[in-house]
């Protein structure tokens, strides 16, 4: 019995024993060996931020996103400003080309018009003849002609007693003249046309020399 009290004595007495740490703590928590932090334990700041990443990284790089899509959208803007004013230009030249090729066609008709006009001036086209209808028919089709090729960009170059301009003119005649000077233009034989400011058809003309350098024929 004796030996049963005894026992329990000794786990009743194990079980008193206190469990001390014998290092002593600082007032902040820290203690003296090894520095470790008695209470809260330290995190890295990634994982104390729930893993997310600095606020101010985070904006600073979104920025640099937003500024590289800003600057590919304005250059996909001005790329496609100029393709367009391209396909625009491109478009107009070849109307113009059309147009140009059309206009060329019909010189040839108003190089008729105009000798049958220049032919019927010749003869009697007196009121009451038997050349007036006809004549007044001709000049009413050849100036309608003349004004729907000046509308849609067509003008007559008319270089006589103008210097000779190779651009313009084509020099089928020459005459010496009275000088040495420049050549002008001193009788047209056929007449030419500008379209649109460019040349359709250089005139041809014939040429002489002027008096001086600076004279020209009168017209």
């Amino acid at each position: 019995m004796a030996a049963g009290n005894r026992e329990e004595e000794v786990a009743e007495g194990r079980t008193r024993i206190p469990i001390r740490d014998k290092r002593k703590l600082r007032d902040d928590g820290a203690a003296d060996s090894g520095g470790a932090v008695v209470g809260e334990p330290v995190l890295p700041e990634a994982e104390a931020s729930g893993g997310e990443p600095d606020g101010g990284a985070a904006l600073a790089e979104a920025n640099a996103k937003a500024a590289a899509y800003l600057d590919d959208l304005q250059r996909l803007k001005a790329e496609f400003d100029n393709y367009r004013k391209r396909t625009l230009k491109e478009q107009t030249r070849l109307i113009e080309m059309a147009s140009a090729d059309i206009v060329a066609q019909l010189l040839g008709v108003m190089d008729d018009f105009t000798m049958a006009v220049t032919a019927a001036e010749g003869l009697d086209t007196a009121e009451g003849s038997d050349c007036a209808a006809m004549f007044k028919g001709v000049q009413m089709v050849y100036g309608k002609l003349r004004q729907v090729l000046q509308n849609a960009g067509l003008e007559m170059v008319e270089p006589k007693g103008q210097p000779f301009d190779p651009n313009v003119h084509e020099a089928v005649l020459q005459d010496e003249g009275d000088g040495s000077g420049q050549l002008v233009v001193d009788d047209v034989l056929r007449h030419g046309y500008l379209f649109k400011g460019a040349v359709l058809r250089p005139a041809m003309v014939k040429v002489t020399q002027s008096a001086s350098g600076t004279d020209q024929v009168d017209a």
